[in-house]
Protein backbone atom coordinates (compact mmCIF):
# COMPACT_ATOMS: atom_id res chain seq x y z
CA UNK A 1 0.00 0.00 0.00
CA UNK A 2 1.36 3.42 -1.01
CA UNK A 3 1.85 6.24 1.44
CA UNK A 4 -0.90 8.87 1.25
CA UNK A 5 0.08 12.53 1.33
CA UNK A 6 -2.70 14.88 2.39
CA UNK A 7 -2.70 18.19 0.58
CA UNK A 8 -4.58 21.46 0.62
CA UNK A 9 -4.86 23.94 -2.22
CA UNK A 10 -5.09 27.72 -1.87
CA UNK A 11 -6.09 29.61 -5.01
CA UNK A 12 -5.86 33.30 -5.88
CA UNK A 13 -9.06 35.14 -5.00
CA UNK A 14 -9.20 36.58 -8.54
CA UNK A 15 -10.32 33.07 -9.49
CA UNK A 16 -12.75 32.62 -6.60
CA UNK A 17 -15.40 31.30 -9.00
CA UNK A 18 -13.03 28.62 -10.31
CA UNK A 19 -14.45 25.12 -9.91
CA UNK A 20 -10.93 23.71 -9.65
CA UNK A 21 -11.03 21.57 -12.76
CA UNK A 22 -7.42 22.06 -13.81
CA UNK A 23 -6.08 21.67 -10.25
CA UNK A 24 -8.15 18.53 -9.67
CA UNK A 25 -7.17 16.97 -13.02
CA UNK A 26 -3.51 17.59 -12.29
CA UNK A 27 -3.80 15.59 -9.05
CA UNK A 28 -3.20 12.63 -11.37
CA UNK A 29 0.49 13.53 -11.10
CA UNK A 30 0.84 16.32 -13.64
CA UNK A 31 2.26 19.79 -13.11
CA UNK A 32 3.38 20.36 -9.54
CA UNK A 33 1.82 17.08 -8.44
CA UNK A 34 4.33 15.16 -10.59
CA UNK A 35 6.73 15.35 -7.63
CA UNK A 36 4.69 12.71 -5.80
CA UNK A 37 5.99 9.70 -7.66
CA UNK A 38 5.60 6.92 -5.09
CA UNK A 39 2.63 8.21 -3.10
CA UNK A 40 -1.09 8.68 -3.41
CA UNK A 41 -2.68 12.07 -2.82
CA UNK A 42 -5.70 13.02 -0.77
CA UNK A 43 -7.16 16.50 -1.11
CA UNK A 44 -8.28 17.77 2.30
CA UNK A 45 -9.23 21.35 1.41
CA UNK A 46 -9.55 23.90 -1.42
CA UNK A 47 -10.16 27.62 -0.94
CA UNK A 48 -9.01 31.13 -1.85
CA UNK A 49 -6.51 33.40 -0.15
CA UNK A 50 -9.42 35.91 0.24
CA UNK A 51 -7.71 38.55 -1.86
CA UNK A 52 -4.69 40.71 -1.30
CA UNK A 53 -3.02 40.78 1.11
CA UNK A 54 -4.26 37.25 1.90
CA UNK A 55 -6.75 37.73 4.69
CA UNK A 56 -7.69 34.05 4.66
CA UNK A 57 -4.16 32.62 4.90
CA UNK A 58 -4.03 32.46 8.69
CA UNK A 59 -7.46 30.89 9.06
CA UNK A 60 -7.25 28.51 6.12
CA UNK A 61 -3.77 27.32 7.11
CA UNK A 62 -5.15 26.27 10.49
CA UNK A 63 -8.16 24.59 8.88
CA UNK A 64 -6.07 22.68 6.34
CA UNK A 65 -3.71 21.42 9.03
CA UNK A 66 -6.68 20.45 11.21
CA UNK A 67 -7.95 18.44 8.23
CA UNK A 68 -4.59 16.66 8.06
CA UNK A 69 -2.76 18.63 5.36
CA UNK A 70 0.94 17.86 5.28
CA UNK A 71 1.56 19.97 2.17
CA UNK A 72 -0.19 23.12 0.99
CA UNK A 73 -0.06 23.96 -2.70
CA UNK A 74 -0.46 27.57 -3.76
CA UNK A 75 -2.32 27.23 -7.05
CA UNK A 76 -0.74 27.89 -10.41
CA UNK A 77 -3.14 30.83 -10.83
CA UNK A 78 -1.14 32.79 -8.25
CA UNK A 79 1.84 32.64 -10.64
CA UNK A 80 0.15 32.95 -14.03
CA UNK A 81 -2.50 35.56 -13.26
CA UNK A 82 -1.55 39.05 -14.30
CA UNK A 83 0.12 40.39 -12.44
CA UNK A 84 1.36 37.38 -10.50
CA UNK A 85 0.28 37.32 -6.87
CA UNK A 86 2.49 39.76 -4.96
CA UNK A 87 2.25 37.89 -1.64
CA UNK A 88 3.40 34.39 -2.62
CA UNK A 89 6.62 34.60 -0.62
CA UNK A 90 4.74 36.05 2.36
CA UNK A 91 2.24 33.18 2.24
CA UNK A 92 5.03 30.61 2.11
CA UNK A 93 6.91 32.18 5.01
CA UNK A 94 3.84 32.47 7.20
CA UNK A 95 2.41 29.01 6.51
CA UNK A 96 5.71 27.13 6.87
CA UNK A 97 6.67 28.98 10.04
CA UNK A 98 3.26 28.87 11.70
CA UNK A 99 2.15 25.32 10.83
CA UNK A 100 3.88 21.96 10.38
CA UNK A 101 3.49 22.00 6.58
CA UNK A 102 5.55 22.29 3.45
CA UNK A 103 4.32 24.85 0.92
CA UNK A 104 4.74 24.27 -2.79
CA UNK A 105 3.95 26.86 -5.44
CA UNK A 106 1.94 25.36 -8.25
CA UNK A 107 -0.78 22.89 -9.05
CA UNK A 108 -1.67 22.36 -12.72
CA UNK A 109 0.66 22.91 -15.69
CA UNK A 110 0.72 26.39 -17.21
CA UNK A 111 -1.84 26.58 -20.05
CA UNK A 112 -0.23 27.55 -23.39
CA UNK A 113 -2.00 30.91 -23.70
CA UNK A 114 -0.73 32.03 -20.28
CA UNK A 115 2.80 30.89 -21.07
CA UNK A 116 2.70 32.76 -24.40
CA UNK A 117 1.42 35.95 -22.76
CA UNK A 118 3.94 35.93 -19.92
CA UNK A 119 6.78 35.06 -22.29
CA UNK A 120 5.83 38.03 -24.48
CA UNK A 121 5.58 40.33 -21.45
CA UNK A 122 8.80 39.04 -19.88
CA UNK A 123 7.03 38.33 -16.58
CA UNK A 124 8.86 35.09 -15.95
CA UNK A 125 12.34 36.51 -16.51
CA UNK A 126 12.94 37.52 -12.90
CA UNK A 127 12.58 36.00 -9.46
CA UNK A 128 10.44 34.92 -7.81
CA UNK A 129 8.25 33.91 -10.77
CA UNK A 130 11.19 32.33 -12.59
CA UNK A 131 11.91 29.96 -9.69
CA UNK A 132 8.33 28.63 -9.68
CA UNK A 133 8.31 27.67 -13.35
CA UNK A 134 10.12 24.31 -13.50
CA UNK A 135 7.49 22.45 -11.48
CA UNK A 136 4.50 23.86 -13.41
CA UNK A 137 5.99 24.27 -16.86
CA UNK A 138 5.68 20.63 -17.99
CA UNK A 139 6.15 19.74 -21.63
CA UNK A 140 4.14 21.15 -24.54
CA UNK A 141 1.87 18.10 -24.89
CA UNK A 142 0.87 18.19 -21.23
CA UNK A 143 0.42 21.99 -21.28
CA UNK A 144 -1.93 21.62 -24.25
CA UNK A 145 -4.22 19.40 -22.17
CA UNK A 146 -4.76 22.38 -19.86
CA UNK A 147 -5.56 24.91 -22.63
Amino acid sequence: MKEVIKIGIIICDRYSCCAGGKCFRSLKKEGAFSIYTDTDLELVGYTTCDGCPGGNIEYVGAELVKNGAEVIHLATGLVIGYPPGPYIETFIGFLENRYPVKVIVGTHPIPPSYLDTHTHLGTFESPPEKEYLPIILSDAAIREKYA
